[in-house]
């Protein structure tokens, strides 16, 4: 059995991090233990492989660093094997429950919402163990978890906290060719969703004001908290960037004096890799002495409407003349993709739709500029100009054109990496989970002023 199974029964409150909390009478109270809720995706999942990604990341980093402030996180994701132990523990503080909720394999996220009923009994049992007030809050995350997350937190007379990460009505707006839209009912659940939460978490507040615009959400209960980066993983290694960079091409067996445009993330048509594929095309068509020069990474696997296609964009590099420098590569663990972060002259990630870019930050933390479309949260992940350039629309050419200024300025990718390092040490793990608890205090103490209310 994994070290890291547990069932942590009886523990008692606070001791998983030290000793317990003194609270003087009349303070705010910060929750004891969370319920955390993430139907479609584990957290235990590889990032880049199925319907894992930032989310995931998200999850995981958050959860931690609030164990790190006594908030114990306990999340419940769907069984997606029939060997999963029914709990593990995950770091100091942090539980993960597998829910038994439909088949474990071979369900996609559209089928899910016939499950939540399944998802939601499972949650239920696991609370039924315990004592009244055994979770203080509730913290739910993309439309699918705050339904399950609603009726929790009504159930257990708690206050709801959700985070949309994505937007049926925002992705709908900026659909890639030949994407799939977004059904009515996830529009309709997202909308119920953003009535019923005490709180409501945006990455952004572009996000916060789609949320306020598109589904008519309270201004005073979004509030807005940037997520994080790992920054004792994700950062430069063995002195400045331009070492940093010459020490993970030789760990990865890459040429040290190419020009290496990486993308990294699901290959689906909203993260729009496809847009690299045809820069690069353009460029060496425009110039075929590049072709000696670049090397294109693609590391990640299908995901969404992308899995219809799985071999859609290989095919794709090869109509477009490209698959000799294109090098596909499957989704990676955190620490090498570190490495192909730090081993990469720029990040591109021109996609249609993003609540945050986690993978930016990422990238940058490892002293790596980004060349991104100035969408959605990408605008205040990357600093244009300084960290990286941003990119009105999705236009090949545009990418083609930012490219171009690192093939013509060999040190562009050190000097620009320098700044995009520095950039990324304000997206600290730290600050994000410091903000989100405060999100969750406000949430107590606003439903202990409508409890004591007359009117309540």
């Amino acid at each position: 059995m994994s070290p890291y199974v547990s069932r942590l029964r009886g523990r008692p409150h606070g001791q998983f991090a030290g000793q317990p909390r003194l609270r003087l009478p009349g303070a705010p109270r910060r929750p004891r233990r969370v319920a955390m809720l993430s139907v479609h995706t584990s957290p235990l999942h590889q990032p880049g492989t199925g319907d894992a990604g930032g989310m995931n990341v998200y999850i995981v980093e958050l959860a931690k660093k609030l164990a790190s402030i006594n908030i114990e996180v306990e999340i419940f994701t769907r069984a997606t094997t029939g060997t999963l132990p029914p709990t593990v523990e995950l770091a100091p503080g942090v539980l993960v429950r597998h829910v038994d909720a439909g088949p474990y394999e071979g369900l996609a996220k559209e089928e899910l919402p016939a499950q939540l009923c399944a998802f939601t009994h499972g949650v239920m049992q696991a609370w039924a163990g315990h004592r009244p007030g055994h979770y203080d809050l509730v913290h739910s995350h993309y439309w699918l978890s705050g339904h399950v997350g609603w009726l929790a937190a009504e159930r257990w007379g708690a206050p709801l906290v959700h985070a949309m990460h994505t937007m049926a009505k925002v992705k709908n707006a900026a659909l890639a060719a030949g994407d799939t839209p977004e059904p009515a009912a996830r529009v309709i659940g997202e909308t119920q969703i953003v009535r019923a939460a005490d709180r409501l978490i945006a990455n952004t507040a572009e996000e916060s004001d789609e949320l306020v615009r598109h589904y008519e959400a309270e201004p005073g209960k979004v509030a807005v908290v940037h997520p994080g980066v790992n920054l004792d993983r994700f950062r430069p290694t063995g002195g400045e960037v331009a070492e940093s960079r010459a020490a993970a091409r030789a760990r990865l067996g890459l040429p040290q004096d190419a020009v290496i445009p990486l993308f990294a993330g699901r290959i689906q048509p909203l993260k729009a890799p496809d847009i690299l594929l045809r820069a690069v095309a353009a460029l060496v068509d425009e110039d075929p002495s590049l072709r000696s020069r670049l090397v294109v990474p693609v590391v990640g696997g299908p995901s969404g409407s992308g899995l219809a296609k799985p071999e859609g964009l290989q095919k794709l590099a090869a109509r477009l003349g490209v698959a000799d420098l294109v090098q596909f590569r499957p989704p990676v663990g955190q620490e090498q993709l570190a490495d192909w972060y730090r081993a990469a002259s720029v990040l591109v990630m021109p996609s249609y739709s993003e609540s945050f870019g986690l993978v930016a930050i990422e990238a940058q933390a490892c002293g790596t500029p980004v060349v991104a479309a100035a969408v959605g949260g990408l605008p205040v992940a990357v600093r244009d100009g300084v960290s990286g350039f941003l990119v009105a629309g999705h236009d090949p050419a545009d990418y083609a054109r930012a490219l171009r200024r690192f093939l013509a300025d060999p040190a562009l990718p050190a000097r620009m990496g320098t700044d995009a390092a520095r950039h990324a040490q304000s997206f600290g793990w730290d600050t994000a989970a410091a903000a989100t608890a405060e999100v969750y205090t406000a949430a107590m103490q606003e439903q202990r002023r409508h409890l004591r209310s007359p009117h309540g």
